[in-house]
Parts: structure tokens; sequence; C-alpha cells
């Protein structure tokens, strides 16, 4: 009982620090090559590793601070915890622009060059950041108006610093809007596609777009469990032994937060044919020594 906490925090680290490596990688493996930075497929990839390298320090710095009681000023605190629920948001909608992008690849092939351009790109990172953004002011506003206590308090900082329902109400209000959204719009292109390659060419190449759709659907479900695991926690009475209630908090942390996100990204790059040798070639320092050409779209 007396290494059970250390261990926890252990078991928990290790793995993100692993991951983060290997997407850290990854983002490097993108920043190395100038030509993937020219196909907005791989721009979007790089942004959602991003903000999943984000959402998972996040999480652990979080779980970490509780877990060691660390007291700090409210506002640090504030900070911490509206990034982690800003990047929870993020992920998704990230996937459906992928989503969307993929779709007019397949479906609109002549005019993907011209509907998908960088500056496109940048302009749906931008947007993706205002919605996910949206309630943030909201929250901020609230607290300062509802809220007794000073931003330079020293708290306890957990994910439950917002401690009024009508916090929970308005985030889970968006977040569930945000995952409607993307799961009409991810749905929708994974049979457009389908239906699409099913109709031009019987040639076993054409699984391809239907597999990579597939994915993105694979991941929007990985992303979904994040936010199980906020409704779960918050809405969960946990009326059993509070020992049994904090290891099944725990694995379910686990479960739900941290493999998904490590496992997300990984999934995509490394079933990507293009990017997989170059990731390959800086994960093992070099040894692989191929390195193949790759499409820009």
């Amino acid at each position: 009982m007396l290494f059970q906490k250390p261990v926890k925090i252990l078991l928990s680290v290790l793995p993100c620090l692993f991951f983060l490596y290997v997407n850290a990688v990854m983002l490097f493996a993108l920043l190395s090559k100038p030509l993937l930075l020219e196909s907005p497929r791989y721009v979007l990839f790089g942004h959602l590793l991003l903000i999943d390298s984000l959402q998972l320090l996040v999480a652990i710095v979080l779980y970490i601070l509780a877990m060691t009681m660390v007291r700090m000023m409210i506002f640090v605190c504030i900070l911490i915890t509206l990034l982690g629920r800003v990047t929870v948001k993020l992920s998704p909608l990230n996937l459906a622009v992928m989503s969307l992008e993929r779709y007019v690849a397949i479906c609109f092939p002549l005019r993907h060059a011209n509907i998908v351009t960088t500056r496109m790109t940048g302009v749906a990172i931008a947007l993706m950041w205002t919605v996910a953004s949206s309630d943030l002011f909201m929250q901020l506003l609230l607290y300062i108006s509802l809220e007794s206590t000073g931003f330079t308090v020293l708290r306890i900082c957990h994910k439950h610093v917002f401690q009024l329902q009508i916090y929970s109400t308005v985030n889970e209000s968006i977040t569930i809007a945000c995952f409607v959204l993307v799961c009409m719009v991810s749905i929708y292109t994974y049979i457009a596609v389908m239906i699409t390659v099913k109709s031009a060419s019987s040639d076993r190449n054409s699984s391809k777009p239907q597999k990579t759709m597939l994915i993105h659907l694979i991941q929007l479900c990985l992303c979904l469990t994040s936010t199980l695991f906020s409704m779960i926690n918050s809405v969960t009475p946990w009326k059993i032994n509070p020992a049994i209630a904090v290891h099944l908090r725990y694995a379910l942390f686990l479960c739900l937060i941290i493999f998904p996100k490590c496992l997300s990204p990984l999934i995509y790059g490394h079933r990507d044919h293009a990017f997989r040798p170059v990731f390959l070639y800086y994960f093992t320092f070099g040894l692989r020594t191929t390195v193949k050409t790759f499409p820009k779209s």
C-alpha cells in the first residue's frame, strides 16, 4: 500500500512518455520532409499529432497533480484545464476535416488541387481552434461572475476546478454537439467514398480509400472514449467502497484516456505507406536507410 501511489503514477507516465516520444518523432519526420508539408493531408496529420500530444500531456499532468495533491494558483490550474478541454474537442474536428479531404480527393479528384490547398488547410485549422475554444471564454466569464475565489488563491489542482454544475453542462453540451457533427460528417464521407470506389473500379487497390476512411472512424471511436471517461466520472455516483472506486477510476483513466490517445496517431501513421518509411527511418535512428518517395496528395 505504501508504494501503491508511486507505482500507479509510474505505470501511467511511462507509456505516455514513450508515445509522446513516438509522436515527437512523427512530427520531426514530417518537418524534415518539406514535400510532405505541401500536402494538406500530412499537414492535417501533423496537426492531429500536435493536439493529441497536448491532450495526452495535459491529462497526465492533471493526473500527477491530483495524485500528489500539489497546491497552485487557481488561474494556472484553470489554464491547464481549459487547454485540455479544447484539445478534447479538437481531435474529432481534425478527424472530420481529414475525412472531408479524402472525400474530395476520391469523389472529386479533378477539383481536389483547387479545393484542398495549403491556404484552405490553414483556414480549416483556424476554424477548428475557434469552434473548440467557443466555450472557453464563456466558462471564464461564468467563473469570474459566479465564483468568489480569487485567481491567486492556492488550491489543489484537478479537472473539477470548475465546481458549479453549469460549467459541466456548458462543456458537455458543446462537446456532444461537436461529436454528433463529426460523426455525421465521418459516416457520410465513408458511405460516399464507398459508393464512388465501388462504382468506379473493381481493382484490388480500390479498397485502400475505404480502409483509410475506416481508420478515421476507428480514430473517432478512440476519441470518443475520452469523452465517455469524463461523463462516466462526473455522472456516476460511485456508491461503492472508496478504495474500489479509486482503482476503478484509475483503470478507466488508463483504458479510456491514455491508451486511445497513444494508439490513434500511431495506427494512422504506421498504416500510411508514404509516411511509414520516413517515420521508421528516424525512429530507428537511421538503421532503416531506405526512404521511399511519396505522392503529394
